[in-house]
């Protein structure tokens, strides 16, 4: 099965890329050490949540599929939560 990834998660993405840019230029700024990991935690949080975000709506597809076919959904689930998981 595959996933079209809808633009909102597109722009997400987009946002993190503009960010990991700042961060690059906060470094050759030579600015502080506090600076650059906190920036680099907002990329860290923000990739995060697209993760979850790619995984729910993909489940989502994926288990109204499944139902529509008449199979069972909860290897599909536990699949998911296993991706999330190892996502940390």
């Amino acid at each position: 099965m595959s996933y079209t990834y809808p633009d909102h998660i597109k722009k997400r993405l987009r946002r993190i890329e503009g960010q990991a840019r700042g961060v690059l230029r906060l470094m050759e700024e030579e600015k502080s050490c506090k600076d650059v990991v906190s920036q680099l935690s907002a990329i860290r949080s923000a990739a995060d949540k697209a993760i979850a975000q790619i995984v729910a709506e993909n489940l989502q597809q994926c288990i109204l599929e499944e139902q529509e076919a008449g199979r069972d959904s909860s290897k599909m689930v536990q699949e998911a939560i296993e991706l999330l998981v190892k996502s940390r």
